[in-house]
């Protein structure tokens, strides 16, 4: 679940961070990890639906202001040039007034880093990692330029995920539609006429036809329990992805759940890589992307740190705590004996992703047949069992 943290940060002052953690004492530790000195922690409650919109309103659109800034920059102009002139161009209030809140803090003479910091809603530690490692070697452009990448691929992936299931999802409503308006408009009438023809009607016929009666009989009430159902599946949804529970749920997803897992480690793989390439230590990096992992990944993630700081090589203690796979592995293992190991997470990572696009493209084309099939069999049904007494009293006839 997640969690706000208020802590002080050394040289930098106050700051507010929001984590995913077990509890609250692990989101203490994963703050303290940081060389935070923690004031208080409380968990973060779902937020009410309108609370949701506005805050994702007042979100800074991070990967467009990471190009932009970078664009900038490599034009020649200094970061508060660059944060001006975006401030200048901007046309929403709540983005002028952090681009307003980073260059009131640079013109104090904080580090960007710092600045970046005291607006962690907006910022998170991931991207104000990689601007601290970036500040040591006084390359922002290059850090950008990574961070913009590592997005991207992150976003393409999603994407992928995301245009899959969009058909299926239209399938799925018109069926729904037409099933729907076969039980509350044409039943009805069908019912209407099998009462005054005298005959015993089968029971399947009878049991829709007694359905479709209700349906017509009472449309508003019954509008108001399918409303009703789907809110209640809306908020159980809403508190089962706070509390990490669909990741949960889809792990344990025969199929699934292994391209779960798959995904996870990509994101991870991939994070750490860019991590590392900006110069930051394996141990720090770990320790930045546990806020950023489900709760199962976090506590693995916690005592592979806890082995690389006892003295193990990462890949015995990633593998010792389920966070490889035999190619993974492999590559890590390569990794430490040149030395360099960002390169070989960052490539474990594209192994990954193209796993992960392989199996989405297969499970698109099986599955899509499968579900038109699936509503046309529920269509055809309530046809045939309006029908079936027709066909009874044409072979009486005959």
């Amino acid at each position: 679940m997640r969690f706000e943290v208020r802590a002080v940060a050394p040289g930098q002052g106050m700051a507010t961070l929001r984590l995913e953690a077990g509890d609250a004492a692990d989101a203490r530790r994963q703050a303290e990890a940081r060389g935070l000195f923690v004031s208080a922690v409380r968990p973060l409650r779902a937020a009410p639906f309108g609370a949701v919109a506005r805050q994702r309103c007042k979100a800074l659109p991070l990967l467009l202001f990471s190009q932009e800034l970078l664009a900038l920059l490599t034009a020649g102009l200094s970061i508060v040039e660059a944060l001006e002139a975006l401030q200048e161009k901007e046309a929403s209030g709540a983005t002028r007034a952090a681009l307003a809140r980073l260059l009131d803090g640079l013109r104090e003479g904080k580090r960007l880093s710092a600045v970046l910091a005291e607006q962690a809603e907006l910022f998170p530690p991931l991207y104000t990692g990689i601007v601290r490692a970036a500040e040591g070697t006084s390359d922002l452009p290059r850090a950008l330029a990574r961070y913009i990448d590592y997005q991207q691929r992150i976003d393409t992936v999603r994407a992928k995920i995301v245009s899959a299931a969009i058909y299926p999802c239209i399938l799925l409503a018109v069926g729904g539609g037409v099933s729907a308006f076969l039980i509350t408009y044409v039943v009805p009438r069908f019912a209407e006429v099998y009462q005054g023809a005298g005959r015993t009607l089968p029971w399947m016929s009878q049991l829709l036809l007694g359905w479709g009666q209700f349906a017509g009989a009472h449309p508003g009430a019954l509008l108001a329990g399918l409303a009703a159902a789907a809110l209640a599946l809306l908020w159980g949804g809403r508190r089962l992805a706070a509390d990490g529970g669909v990741a949960r749920l889809l792990a344990r997803l025969p199929g699934i759940g292994a391209r779960v897992r798959i995904y996870e480690l990509s994101r991870l793989y991939m994070t750490l890589g860019m991590l590392c390439e900006g110069g930051i230590n394996i141990v720090q990096a770990i320790a930045t992307v546990q806020g950023m992992v489900s709760a199962p990944l976090q506590r693995a993630l916690a005592a592979a740190r806890a082995g690389v700081e006892a003295g193990l090589p990462l890949s015995d203690a990633f593998e010792a705590n389920g966070l490889t796979t035999p190619i993974s592995l492999r590559m890590l293992r390569v990794g430490e004996r040149s030395g360099d190991m960002a390169p070989m997470l960052s490539q474990s990572a594209t192994f990954y992703d193209g796993e992960i696009s392989r199996w989405v493209e297969r499970f698109t084309r099986t599955f899509e047949p499968l579900l038109m099939a699936a509503i046309g069999l529920v269509v055809g049904a309530i046809v045939v069992l309006l029908y079936m007494p027709i066909f009874d009293l044409a072979g009486d006839i005959a």
